[in-house]
């Protein structure tokens, strides 16, 4: 049987950067950490880019995306200890295991589960090595 803690890994146990959560979500600071602009993020959510907002007018198709997005981020951040100044040099740094390209460009790319899984599934092993040199 899988182990519980593999249930609830692909959700950040935290927000250790500040983005909120849910209603609070400040999908701004989200698209700020990462660089983008708003045609980015209206590719990124399938939207025109003349659609994309960060108020209570947000569409749902951005919302979505930008809380998938901060997920992905914060799940980064729990491996820096909330660093943000290393997770932000994370995504933004060519990564070798995947395809030597930056995790933002992923992002930008349409590859955000890709991307999530890949970090969940490094951060699981990374708590499993953990755990065996303890």
């Amino acid at each position: 049987m899988p182990h519980a803690n593999g249930l609830f890994r692909t959700v950040a146990r935290s927000d250790r950067l500040g983005f909120g959560s849910g209603e609070s979500l400040d999908g701004r600071k989200v698209v700020d950490f990462l660089g983008f602009r708003k045609p980015e993020i209206a590719k990124v959510a399938g939207v025109a880019p003349a659609s994309v907002r960060f108020d209570e007018q947000m569409p749902p198709e951005v919302s979505e995306r930008i809380a998938e997005v901060a997920n992905v981020i914060e799940l980064v951040a729990q491996f820096f200890d909330s660093d943000a100044a290393k997770t932000a040099l994370w995504f933004k740094t060519p990564n070798p295991m995947l395809g030597n390209i930056s995790p933002r460009d992923m992002i930008r790319y349409g590859r955000y589960e890709r991307l999530h899984r890949f970090v969940v599934d490094a951060l699981a092993e990374n708590s499993a090595e953990t755990r065996d040199t303890a």
